[in-house]
């Protein structure tokens, strides 16, 4: 065993992580094996969700979500686009921070993933036998849509919170007016359908004007209940780096999700503005995308017993609850110390006089030391985000001093410091967040990587750590450079998703309005000026075989990949197509590409997928006409 030196030295006696000595054969996936766990890694600014194998770290698969992706065509066909409308027009990027598996009894139950969008606020449903991006939804009356989205234990509702509070409803008023209580927030509920998955606004709570920042949900105990850290309790709206590190505690928020919903069927709510759009990609069929107007909102003042204020050190970052539901782990991003509510506590003192020390827009705040189960003392620099093995072991980031500290519940001791490289956010336990935690990896997710790898230029790809948490002691194992940056990640076990995973679209089901299903349907339609192509493909040519069109002809080749066979998509791609990059076509579906034929003249086009021995061959021309 070869222990790492970059001068974290033992801690409280606390032991210092070691690369195991037989790293690379506990990586090493063998031609043909398989590996153990799926990681699914946001993408941050990228907007993507990328698909990893643990132990081996090797790519899989990129998941196009809130950006273009012009390698398959991703928002830009006909079938997708429409994914990415929102209130504000086409908005064909986004900032992606948190993914959250869908749970059955704060379980893992391997339905769906969900993603936020920070920037344009949205939450997307990403369905896991196809790995395809099946839904996006708008959150009205929010900006910087954070801490989000965070689900119930059964997956009943998704959390959203705003991030950067503002008027509600949106006004142009002097920004002064943020620190005299005139910008607010809000907490989203999206209901989810627990059969079709579709997504849907419920209702939202109006809060205090402070930032919220990241959530998790109760279990077992607190099944009722979801937790927002925020900050910037100082509401500064300058220098806020400076602003919002004035006090001593922020908050965190616990938030009655159950008897919010009491209140909504109590008519407590009333009727509110807020334009957004639900976009929903029906099975092998274009996107049906929705303009929506008005949601359900809720004042705390009616709906008393909704919600609590839990005084947190010190601009708390992540909360994290427990497997037992129990404990609620505070990541207060300036403080010296872990700290960790008692769910318990909580419900003993919440509603006595004597545990309040003041109120917020009719939400009581409670004194800190009535709901602290225990404070984990002098931990590291920076503590973030925690996560728990199901031992009676929680793992924190530490961003500031670059590592991961494990600590127990109960006794609050640090028990080992992990060296992360470097300035780790998120990291990542397989289950970790659940109920019942599977354990066994942890991966940290680095935002710097400096003398990791070799230099690329001014900016090297960010990373992620992998660490065997499955003995005593944690060991490092390997570590990898990642795709965008690695903000936040679930780990699932293989054995949950590989047997469903989807391999062809059935032809016979295949209900797109522009779906031929034999190269005897394939054809040419003229509509005036636009053309519509019904084509065919299959190894190895397409069908029709020539096409003429007139110069400034809207074409649609409305294309359909006739195989039946696992992992043979076809792609299409037009010489000096301005507006459409290549598609990639799965078996049994059908895309569309839109064109407008330029000048005279012969256009090849072709298969960009390597489909055959005679790939090469499965090219063909259209001749434009004057």
């Amino acid at each position: 065993m070869v222990l790492i030196g970059l001068g974290f030295g033992c801690k409280n006696g606390a032991a210092t992580a070691a690369l195991a000595s037989d790293a690379a054969k506990r990586v090493y996936v063998a031609p043909g094996e398989k590996d153990e766990v799926y990681a699914f890694l946001s993408g941050g600014f990228s907007g993507q969700m990328s698909v990893y194998g643990i132990p081996s770290t090797r790519l899989f698969k990129i998941i196009p979500v809130f950006s273009v992706f012009p390698e398959n065509g991703y928002g830009y066909d006909e079938e997708t686009k429409n994914m990415l409308k929102t209130s504000h027009g086409y908005v064909p990027w986004d900032d992606s921070h948190h993914i959250e598996a869908s749970m059955t009894d704060g379980k893992q139950d391997g339905r769906w993933l969900f993603l936020n969008a920070n920037n344009t606020p949205r939450l997307a449903r990403i369905d896991l036998r196809s790995f395809e991006t099946k839904e996006i939804i708008e959150i009205p009356n929010s900006a910087g849509n954070h801490a989000s989205p965070f689900a119930t234990e059964n997956t009943e509702y998704l959390m959203a919170a705003t991030r950067f509070s503002v008027p509600i409803p949106q006004a142009s008023i002097p920004i002064e007016n943020f620190s005299k209580g005139d910008f607010k927030g809000t907490v989203s509920m999206v209901k989810v359908d627990p059969k079709s998955g579709r997504l849907s606004i419920e209702l939202q709570i109006l809060v205090p004007g402070f930032d919220y920042d990241l959530s998790h949900c109760g279990k077992g105990k607190s099944h009722d209940w979801c937790f927002f850290t925020s900050y910037n309790s100082e509401q500064a709206y300058k220098m806020i780096e400076v602003g919002a590190s004035k006090n001593d505690k922020d908050y965190i928020l616990a938030f009655n999700w159950v008897r919010a919903k009491q209140c909504l069927d109590q008519g407590k709510a009333s009727n509110f503005g807020g334009e957004y759009y639900r976009n929903y990609l029906p099975e092998n069929q274009p996107a049906i995308s929705e303009k929506l107007s008005g949601v359900k909102m809720l004042q705390p003042k009616d709906c008393p017993g909704v919600m609590y204020y839990m005084p947190t050190p010190k601009s708390p970052h992540g909360t994290d609850v427990d497997p037992t539901g129990e404990y609620i782990v505070g990541g207060g991003k300036l403080a010296t110390v872990i700290p960790v509510h008692s769910f318990s506590k909580l419900m003993e003192v919440k509603d006595k006089p004597e545990h309040r020390s003041g109120m917020i827009m009719d939400i009581p705040i409670l004194k800190y030391e009535s709901t602290l189960a225990g404070e984990v003392k002098k931990p590291c620099l920076g503590p973030l985000h925690t996560e728990f093995d199901g031992k009676g072991y929680a793992y924190t980031s530490c961003f500031v001093s670059s590592e991961v500290v494990k600590w127990e519940l109960g006794t609050w001791e640090v028990e080992q410091h992990l060296p992360a490289y470097y300035s780790v956010g998120h990291l990542s336990i397989v289950g970790g967040s659940s109920k019942e935690p599977y354990g066994k990896y942890l991966i940290a997710l680095n935002k710097i990587t400096k003398d990791r790898y070799l230099p690329v230029g001014m900016e090297l790809p960010q990373s992620a750590q992998l660490y065997d948490i499955s003995g005593g002691k944690a060991e490092l194992l390997s570590d990898f450079p990642t795709v965008g940056e690695p903000h936040y990640s679930q780990m699932i076990p293989a054995k949950l998703l590989m047997d469903k995973a989807a391999k062809i679209y059935p032809l016979e089901e295949n209900k797109h309005p522009y779906a031929i299903k034999n190269e005897k349907d394939a054809r040419v339609v003229r509509e005036g000026n636009t053309v519509r192509v019904y084509m065919t493909q299959i190894r190895s040519h397409f069908k029709p075989d020539t096409i003429e069109v007139r110069s400034g002809d809207t074409v649609f080749f409305h294309v359909t990949n006739l195989e039946q066979d696992y992992d043979i998509p076809h792609g299409f791609a037009v010489g000096g197509a301005p507006e459409m990059p290549n598609l990639l076509i799965m078996p049994g579906q059908t895309r569309t590409f839109k064109w407008k034929a330029p000048k005279p003249g012969i256009y090849p086009f072709y298969c960009t997928d390597f489909c055959s021995a005679l790939h090469q061959e499965m090219q063909q021309y259209i001749r434009v006409l004057p």
